[in-house]
């Protein structure tokens, strides 16, 4: 069924910039001063008070509109089964931070309550940063984080295993002296989150949330593939029953490989076996919580399920005396007394703070963002920035390490019916009476039970790569991104490899900008649109006429790409045509002074037999740059007619060139510079040039910068591409004939009718042929 499409006429004015101005007045809008902003930052009343105490404690408004009926219930129930899931990551990555099991409680406990009152989202629930079931992954973009990760547990490892490494004496730091190695790698832990959440409660009162927004979601996946090729390996010494120090730096991954391989044949067959059978039941039953998700009305908690079965298994069975397998071991009823964090430890950490600071705040702030757009309220980054900061200062100083959130809880809190931060509450308040009453039930469960857990959850990180191709097929610039991120976080560190997959990326953003595709448009036939030249085949282009388009800002770095472009696509350099031009002056001035030339009706006459030496008068070479200069001479000379032999001047073919800026959003001073150094050369050498679609702001910034003269003039402006082709036509006629493009007709102001806003002078009807 072909549809009719539509058609519409425009009656109005052709249109410069200055026209437009002189027919339609402004909105003179007063910007206010520093001193004004200042003022009113530091002025308080009553209202703006209130605002603040409910920006600062977001729990304050919706504790007010809490449904206590229909919510209160399904909080119980999802803070419940949150805390659960709770207890089984605390364990499990406090292995990955290279601490006691009993510390990842600690985590799981006291950032909860804080974010509970500072926090903006009522759906996420704050741990380490860790994955349980990828039945829960968001619905956000194929490459958004579709599962969170161990990365945080991971990064805090590789600081504590480089200040307190497991073989040789550790870092000498004031404060270590009469600790235990378990109670050095605390302080350290406790000391680097305590410090990034200074960086995150610094970021946040600065108002600076909107720098997560350079974590692009192709660098987060390659970065978070590397995570899981990391925690991976990392996890091999448990599941193998083997004994592996921590290692960290560049190249730590493959130091750790070889020494597992080196001890390959000492693998614990009891630790192997039983990793083996957890990860098999796990995986499956995850592949049906994610076939029959619509129809659980809560999915198949496996891992606990399991973990609670190994447990009982490994306590009946007495695994770790009769198989020599490593279990979990004394977990001490009760919280330890708060600490301060070791200043020293500062600067040996503060290169790894900052990247930590940013992971957490970018992938807490990405799934929060996803519950609040599918629950409906509003969230505030920066807000989360001091929620996070103030959850891991105070987390630190009761021993627990870095905090944000935990996807898999977040997701279970969600699907299990929470409504708000309550759930976080009681899921708090469920690891606290594990902490302080039944942790000692926990104490046979092997350590490999805990590796399986890690492992298997890994595959939809690991699952990233296949974007790999895809990438390739679309954006080959973020397909790099991708690829360098992964492999240097892979080889040189999760830390390092941030750093560096944020630099390509920028590269990439910068090389985009410096290097944009610029393009020579043409009419389309009967219409007043204008497309690349090369993708269409039904064009029109008026003789003498190119139209040259920019998509890109014009700045320092691509002012000269901007101008070697324009030269390509005029088919000239004006500069050079300029110089010969001058050259040739001078020249005919020569001759016509030794009266072997004459200037007649029908051009330069050469009088004399001889060959016309070219004249090799190098001074004045400023000169050549100026306009030509024809005062002294009868009549002007028509460069593109014949000239005698030996005078020779590029034929310039093109009389109008037309600058598109509906892509070009801002210049700076260079670009300045150099775009009136190229009108300037464009305009000697008989080039009418014209601007059109130029963005507002532009404009007043070249009446503020004085870049108009009597050469580069505002009358070169107009409002759009097709009024400026209309002005050329109109200037130049070209035979109506071969006129493919739209042509006009004059109406006049009595014939316009119910048009009683335009006024009388002429107006340009397009009327297609």
């Amino acid at each position: 069924l072909q549809v009719k499409m539509k058609q519409y006429v425009v009656a109005r004015p052709l249109y410069s910039e200055d026209a437009f101005a002189d027919e339609h007045e402004k909105i003179h809008r007063h910007h206010k001063t520093l001193r004004h902003h200042v003022k009113q930052y530091f002025t308080c009343d009553l209202k703006r008070a209130k605002n603040a105490a409910l920006s600062l404690l977001p729990f304050i408004g919706w504790m007010r509109i809490y449904q206590l009926k229909e919510w209160l219930l399904s909080d119980i129930v999802s803070g419940v089964s949150t805390g659960l899931v709770a207890v089984l990551q605390g364990l499990a990555y406090s292995l990955l931070a290279s601490l006691p099991p009993w510390y990842g409680l600690f985590t799981a406990f006291f950032p909860v309550i804080i974010y509970f009152f500072l926090g903006t989202s009522r759906h996420i629930s704050l741990s380490h940063l860790f994955t349980v079931l990828t039945a829960f992954s968001l619905p956000t973009s194929p490459l958004s984080i579709h599962w969170a990760f161990p990365v945080l547990s991971l990064m805090v490892g590789a600081v504590v295993t480089r200040l307190v490494p497991d073989e040789g004496p550790p870092v000498n730091i004031t404060g270590f002296e009469g600790l235990t190695s378990d109670e050095q790698r605390v302080m350290v832990a406790a000391s680097v989150t305590f410090l990034m959440g200074i960086m995150q409660l610094a970021m946040g009162l600065l108002q600076v949330g909107f720098i997560v927004m350079y974590l692009s979601d192709t660098l987060v996946s390659g970065f978070t593939t590397a995570a899981a090729v990391h925690i991976l390996v990392s996890q091999l010494k448990f599941v193998l029953g083997l004994v592996v120090p921590g290692l960290s730096g560049p190249l730590s991954i493959v130091y750790t490989l070889e020494k597992i391989f080196v001890q390959i044949e000492k693998t614990n067959v009891c630790d192997l076996v039983t990793s083996i059978l957890i990860m098999g039941v796990v995986f499956i039953v995850k592949e049906i919580n994610d076939r029959y998700k619509a129809k659980l009305p809560v999915p198949i908690p496996i891992e606990v399920i399991m973990t609670v079965i190994a447990c009982g298994v490994s306590y009946a069975f007495n695994f770790q005396v009769i198989y020599k397998v490593d279990v979990v071991g004394r977990i001490p009823l009760g919280y330890e007394s708060p600490m301060a964090p070791n200043m020293q430890i500062f600067g040996q950490t503060a290169v790894e703070a900052f990247p930590m600071a940013i992971v957490g705040f970018a992938v807490a702030f990405s799934v929060a963002k996803v519950y609040s757009v599918k629950h409906d309220y509003i969230i505030d980054g920066n807000q989360e920035l001091i929620a996070f900061g103030a959850s891991n200062i105070i987390g630190a100083a009761f021993k627990s390490f870095a905090a944000s959130t935990a996807l898999s809880r977040s997701a279970v809190q969600e699907s299990t019916g929470g409504k708000t931060q309550i759930a976080g509450l009681l899921s708090a308040l469920i690891v606290m009476v594990v902490t302080l009453a039944i942790g000692f039930l926990l104490e046979p469960l092997p350590k490999s039970v805990l590796g399986a857990v890690v492992i298997v959850n890994l595959k939809g990180m690991l699952m990233q790569i296949r974007e790999v191709p895809h990438l390739w097929r679309r954006d080959r610039p973020d397909c790099v991104v991708w690829v360098v991120t992964c492999l240097a976080s892979i080889l040189l560190g999760l830390d390092l490899g941030l750093a560096v997959g944020l630099g390509i990326e920028l590269l990439t953003v910068v090389f985009r900008a410096q290097f944009p595709r610029c393009s020579v448009l043409a009419n389309i036939t009967g219409t007043d649109i204008y497309k690349d030249r090369k993708d269409y085949m039904s064009i029109y282009e008026p003789e003498g006429v190119k139209i040259f388009r920019i998509p890109s800002p014009i700045f320092f770095a691509n002012i000269d790409f901007f101008r070697g472009k324009l030269v390509e696509a005029v088919g000239f350099n004006p500069l050079r045509v300029l110089r010969k031009r001058n050259k040739a002056l001078r020249t005919i001035r020569k001759l016509l002074k030794k009266g072997e030339l004459q200037m007649t009706s029908k051009g330069l006459l050469l009088t004399s037999s001889g060959p016309i030496e070219e004249s090799e008068d190098e001074s004045n070479m400023e000169e050549l740059d100026q306009p030509t200069d024809f005062k002294d001479l009868p009549v002007q000379v028509n460069w593109n007619s014949e000239l005698p032999a030996n005078i020779q001047v590029p034929r310039v073919d093109v009389h109008s060139l037309i600058l598109d800026f509906s892509a070009v959003s801002f210049l700076d001073i260079s670009a300045l510079k150099g775009l009136k150094a190229a009108l300037k050369e464009l305009i000697r050498v008989e080039v009418e040039v014209y601007i059109v679609a130029c963005d507002e702001y532009i404009l007043e910034k070249l009446h503020s910068c004085k870049f108009f003269d009597d050469e580069v003039k505002s009358s070169m402006f107009f409002l759009t591409l097709h009024d400026a082709m209309l002005h050329i036509l109109e200037k130049h006629p070209v035979n109506s004939e071969n006129t493919k493009v739209i042509t006009t007709a004059t109406i006049h102001g009595n014939q316009c009718n119910g048009v009683s806003s335009l006024r009388s002078r002429d107006k340009f009807v397009h009327v297609s042929n």
